[in-house]
């Protein structure tokens, strides 16, 4: 088992036993290089669990891996993706057009690619800008951190909700719902041989974006739910993980355990840097004195704006538990520690 992750030119195709087969696929100019898409075998043809990033080079990849295993992409059934995001679903509209293949989601993120089809730029644009005001972002970084609207992922033909069945003959393929890192987010426990695909939920060496949109709601605690999440792939046992990156791992659990505690020491890191401070905070201000894999000075925009969302999911879930408090009737909003 590699320990490591490979560059991208190291990855092959792979028959993983028992059915399953995994293709890499490149995610070009982006620092975690590929995504493992997985080919499921049945009697009507492959299921993909994952399509990958929409460009020429990942469509090349995707359907020259599969040839080399031994499938031609015009016959898959189905592709199931993990969620939205466009290194999973990107490729799925593709995949769908030469196959006549279904696609299918969680209903949540079927409604947020709903939501983004329907989203014009300019209201994208004027969304993100009011977002980053209120989070306090000053003028200069708010035009720095806003990004051009995202394209939509092609729009699945089925919705699955928690405990469905994948239209998978011959096979026993269930989702289980694991929000978090998205809404509709889904690993796929493959029950007649005991694998779970992890999508970006559980991954071997680093830990999925968490993100709360826009920043400022309080009616939502994706970081609560991705907590939750990880207990309940953790009820799995030691079984093994095909993640979307990075590489297969044994003991899901362990891995789920290592996560949530990673977090559970955010989250004290993060109280008590509020307790020390005499004034309530910006999300903004949060953000820059947490710890991320670089100096907040050294972040680029993009990424200072994807710090701010994942502070303000820790900041939420610090408010949820009683631990925190905003300010009300502030713009920007300002946070404060409670006693525990």
């Amino acid at each position: 088992m590699k320990t490591r992750r490979r560059p991208y030119a190291e990855q092959r195709p792979q028959d993983l036993g028992g059915g399953v087969w995994s293709v890499p696929v490149p995610i070009p100019g982006n620092p975690l290089g590929y995504t493992l898409v997985y080919a499921v075998e049945s009697p009507k043809g492959p299921v993909l669990v994952d399509a990958g990033w929409n460009h020429p080079d990942a469509w090349e990849a995707l359907s020259g891996g599969l040839a080399s295993l031994g499938f031609d992409v015009a016959g898959v059934r189905g592709v199931v993706v993990t969620h939205f995001h466009p290194d999973h679903a990107g490729l799925a509209g593709q995949v769908r057009e030469t196959s006549g293949a279904w696609i299918a989601m969680h209903e949540n993120d079927a409604e947020l690619v709903r939501m983004m089809t329907a989203y014009a730029s300019q209201e994208h644009d004027g969304f993100q800008a009011d977002m980053l005001r209120r989070a306090g972002a000053d003028p200069g970084e708010v035009r720095q951190a806003a990004g051009a609207r995202p394209t939509p992922p092609a729009s699945p033909d089925r919705e699955l909700r928690d405990g469905d069945l994948v239209d998978l003959p011959g096979r026993k393929l269930r989702a289980v719902h694991t929000p978090g890192h998205t809404p509709g987010h889904i690993c796929l426990h493959l029950e007649d041989a005991d694998r779970l695909f992890t999508g970006d939920h559980v991954l071997p060496a680093i830990t999925p974006h968490i993100g709360i949109y826009p920043y400022d709601r309080d009616d939502v605690d994706p970081l609560g739910d991705f907590l939750e999440s990880l207990d309940r792939v953790g009820e799995l046992g030691a079984i093994d993980a095909l993640p979307a990156h990075e590489w297969i791992f044994p003991d899901v659990a362990a891995r789920a355990a290592q996560i949530r505690d990673h977090h559970e020491e955010k989250l004290d890191r993060l109280h008590a840097l509020l307790s020390e401070r005499a004034e309530p905070l910006t999300i903004w201000e949060v953000a820059s004195m947490m710890t991320w894999n670089r100096p907040w000075a050294d972040l680029p925009p993009m990424l200072r704006g994807m710090a701010a969302g994942e502070a303000a999911a820790h900041l939420r879930t610090l408010e949820a538990r009683g631990l925190a408090a905003r300010l009300a009737g502030v713009d920007p909003v300002r946070f404060h520690a409670l006693d525990s």
